[in-house]
């Protein structure tokens, strides 16, 4: 009735625990081939344990669109052309005209 897990379906189950605990898949890679367990045997455990988690994953949500805008009001206008200078005019000229002398 009830169907035995095989060894990679373990292995699978415990790569894919580890994993969302945050261990590397090459941590987990030598630490399985440390316990005896074949090459093959480890990578196939570990691919399908990353299916399972790409599965799982969320699906991501498209992100909206930012636009950004200057918006620039008349003082500050008149202080960018003070401090960037007019075409013709001297730094006395514009300190007089400032300041109205």
């Amino acid at each position: 009735m009830f169907k035995e897990k095989s060894l990679i379906d373990e292995l699978t189950d415990y790569v894919r625990k580890n994993l969302k605990k945050g261990y590397t898949k090459e941590s987990l890679r030598w630490a399985l081939l440390d316990q005896g367990y074949s090459r093959l045997q480890v990578n196939k455990a570990i691919k399908r344990a990353e299916m399972l988690l790409a599965a799982e994953a969320p699906v991501l949500k498209t992100k909206p669109k930012i636009e950004h805008r200057i918006i620039i009001d008349d003082k500050q206008e008149k202080q960018k052309d003070f401090r960037a200078g007019s075409k013709g005019q001297g730094f006395i000229k514009k300190l007089k005209e400032k300041f109205k002398l």
